[in-house]
């Protein structure tokens, strides 16, 4: 019988016996309930069985690709019950948008209103279902059949998909008589899906879920207006270019159609840009515009784009990264694992930043530090600046919105922008893809090719970024002026040539090769897009190289 090592005990089971089984075993020491299953290495569900000696490890909503797993599972739960609730001649599609705080927006659309009636009586079907434990089934058919099946569900969105799907099967997962496709794993059955709220939210409605550690509490935090209606209007311009999904992102491809894309969504970011500068030029004495946000969202891309819009407006900007007032590397503050804190405020030198700005506002001459990500080190290469009476610093860096950072600069001079890239592409109507995906792929692809990190090393920093940006970002977000998305609906298509190579460069035996299989298979969805006709200027170029700016 084979060998199975779980938390340092060894124990045997009989060849075939469901992961499932030996989860329940163990269950008593796991505050919450065991969702998936690591064999040797290798994610599993668990409905999978043993077949050899192997060492188990157990995953639960702690766990990040266990909050995914939760979360898509909800939306598959959610999806039933309205098909349940709602006659399907009624329902034209659901659309799952984004993530919001600690939900999931979406929209119904058809012959129904979306109100608290109607989902009240859907998360009244989601609860029971919730409480017959019904087996959330799955089934491998070929690729043909899941496009005439998709086709004949209505859902033609998964049947172009599919269209242009490589592989030569599809996972179908189904609760009852259900059937949907689902990019990633599924719980095992409605049981494990305890812990959730569906509430009207503008047009649409929020599936709230749990949120941090805490797998049985679901309440609405963390919902910023300003970034939903970005979002929105980002999805509505999707919409209204029909390039909603990956279906019709490869759709346009294949027709040849990619540059014209590439040039329209760009002219768009550009008329955007344009109309923050003139927004902060109308505010008068407004001589410091700060912007902000995520790794890898753009920032010095945009803020050089903003500073030539503030040309054309008669300004003279000059563009500053905070980046570049970082402390030497070995000053650095450690987290609670003892790692280099590299997201946290006090790894910039707030003294000497104020100390320049000050002295830039009050006419003198300074020499701006540049800070080399190689060797760790602040370094002065004679890069001296002065500034008029008139001009605008136009600062970049991930802690702007925090007035703890220009903590002597005067506050009423300041406009505030927010940037991320706010990606509003989804693989179809029911699986979003996350913006930090996204943002994950462009930093990869730039730390690679400017930074010499790795994609393993990416990938390992990124809870690290993540956690960082929840506590020195994301909170200051709704302190913007404006926001901007800097997202690009073609942009994955581009990064996939390089991201590829990088992921698979990963080894299978580290801990990083989940997710570097996931990027991997997320990547397969795209058709691909050659970088010659990008624009020089472009927020992309900042991360695959080739920009006539200094990025």
């Amino acid at each position: 019988m084979p060998v199975v090592k779980v938390l340092g005990e060894t124990r045997t089971y009989p060849e075939g016996t469901p992961f499932l089984k030996i989860a329940e075993e163990f269950q008593p020491q796991y505050k919450e309930d065991i969702l998936l299953v690591r064999e040797n290495g290798k994610l599993k569900e668990l409905h999978k069985t043993l077949h050899k000696d192997a060492e188990l490890s157990f995953l639960t909503f702690r766990d990040p690709v266990g909050k995914k797993t939760y979360e898509r599972s909800a939306i598959f739960l959610m999806l039933k019950a309205f098909y349940d609730v709602v006659p399907r001649e009624k329902i034209k599609k659901i659309q799952i948008d984004f993530s919001l705080g600690n939900g999931v927006y979406g929209e119904l659309v058809g012959d129904v209103k979306t109100d608290e009636a109607l989902l009240l009586k859907v998360k009244e079907r989601m609860q029971e279902l919730v409480k017959r434990k019904v087996p959330i089934m799955k089934r491998s058919v070929n690729t043909d059949e899941a496009v005439e099946l998709f086709g004949q569900y209505g859902m033609h969105d998964k049947e172009q998909l599919f269209t242009y799907r490589r592989a030569s099967r599809v996972n179908i997962y189904r609760i009852d008589n259900f059937e949907d496709y689902f990019y990633g794993y599924m719980v095992q059955n409605t049981g494990y899906v305890k812990y959730f709220d569906l509430i009207p939210y503008h047009s649409g409605f929020l599936l709230l879920l749990p949120q941090g550690d805490k797998a049985d509490v679901v309440e609405p935090k963390g919902i910023r207006e300003k970034l939903f209606h970005v979002l929105r209007d980002s999805y509505r311009w999707s919409d209204s270019l029909e390039v909603s999904n990956v279906g019709t992102l490869n759709r346009l491809i294949s027709a040849g159609k990619g540059n014209e894309l590439i040039l329209m969504q760009e002219a768009l970011q550009e008329k955007e840009i344009g109309k923050i500068a003139e927004t902060a030029a109308k505010g008068g004495d407004k001589r410091i515009v700060m912007i902000a946000g995520p790794s890898s969202s753009g920032k010095t891309t945009f803020s050089h784009r903003l500073a030539t819009q503030f040309r054309a407006l008669g300004y003279v900007p000059h563009p500053i990264a905070v980046d570049n007032y970082f402390k030497n590397r070995e000053e650095y503050p450690r987290d609670e694992n003892g790692n280099l804190d590299m997201e946290a405020l006090e790894c910039i030198d707030i003294e000497k930043f104020n100390e320049d700005m000050n002295a830039l506002l009050a006419g003198k001459r300074v020499e701006i530090p540049r800070f080399n990500f190689v060797t760790g080190t602040r370094e002065y290469k004679g890069d001296y600046l002065q500034i008029g009476a008139g001009d605008v610093l136009v600062i970049e860096g991930i802690h702007c919105l925090n007035d703890r950072l220009s903590y002597s600069l005067p506050r009423e001079s300041k406009f505030k922008i927010y940037i991320s890239a706010l990606n509003q592409l989804n693989v179809d109507e029911h699986n979003r893809i996350p913006t930090t995906d996204g943002r994950l792929i462009r930093r990869m692809v730039r730390d690679a090719r400017t930074r010499g990190t790795s994609a393993l090393e990416t990938i390992g920093r990124w809870g690290s970024v993540r956690k960082g940006e929840d506590n020195n970002i994301f909170p200051f977000q709704e302190e913007a002026d404006v926001m901007f998305n800097s997202a690009l609906v073609y942009e994955l298509a581009v990064l996939k040539l390089y991201a590829e190579p990088l992921l698979f460069s990963i080894p299978r035996n580290t801990p990083e090769h989940d997710e570097a299989k996931r990027l991997l298979k997320f990547l397969d969805y795209f058709l691909g897009i050659d970088s010659e006709n990008i624009p020089k200027n472009s927020i992309i170029r900042e991360f695959i190289g080739g920009s006539c700016l200094k990025v």
